[in-house]
């Protein structure tokens, strides 16, 4: 059994860290953000609000962002739990 933390890190920095590996991943294939929105058959401003950290997205939006980078869902976010949290 894997040892969890015994306190979970705020709402507002899960979001933020989310939004970093969505944006690192992006750049990564040199896409703007409309172009990833298109891809990925979103909204611009709400592709640029995940980035931010201000949106935690749904389950079915991850799949939607993971599909346009040619990720499975869970690849996506076992990249996002690589980052430190704190």
């Amino acid at each position: 059994m894997t040892n969890l933390p015994h306190s979970s890190p705020a709402p507002g920095a899960l979001a933020l860290h989310f939004g970093l590996v969505v944006r690192h991943l992006r750049e990564e294939r040199g896409w703007s953000q409309e172009e990833f929105a298109e891809h990925a058959d979103l909204n611009r401003g709400y592709i640029g609000e995940i980035e931010r950290g201000g949106s935690m997205p749904s389950l079915g939006t991850v799949g939607k962002l993971a599909l346009a980078l040619g990720l499975r869902p869970s690849r996506l976010i076992s990249r996002f739990e690589l980052l430190p949290i704190k």
